[in-house]
């Protein structure tokens, strides 16, 4: 073989063994994303998904709908981690689901009620943390598929009364990982059943879909549209 042919297959081989070797070291799990899950990690991939589709965009819910009632228990130690989650009690969601919100909050209040909100958005981190505690999928989400909070188009919530400012009583508090926490759970007294059936049926009313083993969490239609996240809440107040 001359010696030309013999140098171009070489760099030949040198080629395909470095790209072999890049393609390994960008396949290795990493910390902050064991799974190797597609998650939007900066502001710049942020902004560059809202650009493409506006309804892509995060909104601050207080902010958007000033007469939601924030109740957010990860930022407290008052949650199934016994631990500080969130650095702020803050609540965001995707546009879309902000907009439905704002109607089911305008709807409500012709009754004289609104919506207590538990949680929103959840960065990604928050969901291996959870795992981590709490290694049962039935109410913490798989952390190899990520959680629907992760994509801001799941919503935990209640309703209140308005002129006591009284959560409406329920089945069970937020974060109760018992049977009596499912939506179809029977054995209550009729006035529990009529508040989580008033919830159930004013969210779905506007495309919301409770989950089948907590009647505080609604995930809306279409969720899976937008990707999983793991920004925080300050990148995120950030692009407000």
């Amino acid at each position: 073989m001359p010696p030309e042919n013999k140098a171009i297959k070489m760099r030949s081989l040198i080629l395909i063994l470095l790209f072999f070797n890049l393609s390994a070291t960008a396949q290795q799990p990493t910390k902050e994303n064991p799974y190797q899950l597609d998650l939007i990690e900066n502001v710049a991939e942020y902004k560059q998904m809202i650009a493409q589709n506006e309804a892509m965009q995060v909104v601050d819910l207080k902010s958007f709908i000033p007469s939601l009632v924030l109740d957010i228990r990860y930022a407290t130690t008052n949650n199934f981690t016994n631990e500080v989650v969130y650095p702020e009690a803050e609540a965001f969601t995707r546009f879309p689901v902000a907009v439905a919100l704002k109607n089911i909050q305008q709807e409500l209040e012709k009754s004289n009620l609104g919506l207590k909100i538990f949680d929103a958005y959840r960065p990604y981190a928050a969901t291996l943390r959870f795992y981590e505690l709490y290694p049962d999928t039935t109410f913490v989400a798989a952390p190899w598929h990520g959680s629907r909070h992760n994509r801001g188009a799941a919503i935990d919530l209640t309703l209140i009364d308005l002129s006591t400012g009284k959560a409406l009583e329920m089945p069970t508090p937020f974060d109760d990982f018992t049977k009596k926490a499912a939506p179809d759970y029977t054995e209550l007294p009729d006035n529990v059943k009529r508040n989580r059936n008033l919830l159930i049926s004013i969210m779905e009313k506007h495309g919301f879909k409770v989950y089948y083993a907590e009647w505080w969490h609604f995930d809306f239609q279409g969720w899976e549209q937008f990707p999983l996240m793991n920004l925080s809440f300050d990148e995120l107040r950030s692009q407000q």
